[in-house]
């Protein structure tokens, strides 16, 4: 009888109460859209008074909760944000991988890189297709000069989404730093492919200089030079040398045929080396077998000026109002050329 008499008393609150809670809901609903709107615009402060008004009428909405964490972030209150975001992962929905990678981005921005780690890993437990998490990883691995991790969350990142350039510059500095001298170069290279003639850009045709020179990244103080400790790197290491010194015997008609030749030549190298080398599939599928084919194209002339743009903008722009053919076929070759894992 008592169930009987509990289950009648909750007809009658939602009976009643039916007309009050679709409007409170409705209400919540639509401060839900103007905390996002506002967020997006960069009003955050205004973004937490709205969402503050959602919780008064919501007390348990996870979206409020959700956009809370977001804006204190952003507005430099990221442990503020904590309580509201270990409310949200405390339910498991669709934005529980969200609020983990808020989580570890504010735990990243106090130099806790254990709980950065920690919350990110949650976060792909609930959701391993979530790239961002995987980048952010990689950030606080390389952060804490955890190089091989932070290559493999970069390559996992790329794998997600391989026009996310942040991750192409990513891997490329961890193999760098481990000098890994081949990836660095093809990972340098994609990353221009996709972000060229910005600062990021022209810093990274530095770092290809000085991959092709030979060098290294310098260690931080306290920190050892890295060393190519295995048969594969060292081998693709010395092909670029080779290549390099090679080419570097022959006269060429201007400087600017150097780099083009220096890098058909690599890439030819590394592409005949990597098929033949067992243990790193994706670099030799992703990245040595895809620039292989572009060293078998017509197109390297046009690529070595895109990669250099961002170091000589006058110049490029100058060669490519002559040379519009070859930046359209350059431009189409890219677009049509698919990239295996």
């Amino acid at each position: 009888m008592k169930f009987i008499y509990y289950l009648l008393i909750s007809l009658i609150i939602i009976i009643t109460g039916g007309t009050a809670f679709a409007q409170n809901t409705a209400d919540v609903s639509l401060l839900i859209k103007q905390g996002v709107q506002l967020n997006n615009e960069g009003k955050y402060a205004e973004a937490i008074e709205i969402y503050n008004q959602a919780l008064k009428i919501d007390t348990g909405n996870l979206y409020a909760d959700y956009g809370l964490g977001f804006s204190l972030l952003n507005l430099n209150r990221g442990n503020e944000g904590i309580p509201y975001l270990n409310k949200v992962v405390k339910v498991n929905n669709k934005l529980t991988p969200w609020a983990y990678d808020l989580l570890g981005s504010i735990y990243d921005k106090n130099h806790e890189s254990e709980k950065a780690i920690a919350a990110f890993n949650l976060g792909l437990k609930a959701d391993p297709k979530y790239q961002r998490l995987y980048y952010n990883l990689g950030l606080v691995y390389f952060r804490d000069k955890q190089y091989s991790e932070a290559e493999k969350c970069a390559i996992e990142s790329i794998k997600l989404d391989p026009k996310y350039a942040n991750s192409q510059r990513m891997y490329a500095l961890v193999t760098f730093h481990q000098n890994k001298r081949a990836a660095a170069l093809m990972g340098f290279c994609s990353f221009i492919l996709l972000e060229p003639n910005t600062v990021r850009s022209a810093e990274a045709f530095g770092n290809i200089g000085h991959i092709l020179q030979g060098g290294i990244l310098k260690p931080a103080p306290g920190e050892k030079a890295p060393q190519a400790n295995d048969a594969n790197t060292i081998a693709l290491n010395q092909a670029i040398t080779q290549a390099v010194a090679e080419t570097g015997k022959k006269k060429y008609a201007s400087p600017a045929d150097l780099l083009p030749a220096q890098l058909t030549a690599i890439f030819t190298a590394i592409g005949t080396l990597a098929e033949k080398q067992t243990g790193d599939d994706f670099f030799r599928k992703y990245y040595a077998a895809y620039f292989y084919q572009l060293a078998q194209s017509p197109n390297m002339h046009a690529f070595a000026r895109l990669i250099s743009s961002a170091a000589n903008k006058d110049e490029y722009a100058k060669w490519t109002a002559d040379h519009s053919k070859e930046v359209a076929d350059l431009d189409s070759w890219v677009k049509t050329t698919g990239r295996g894992f």
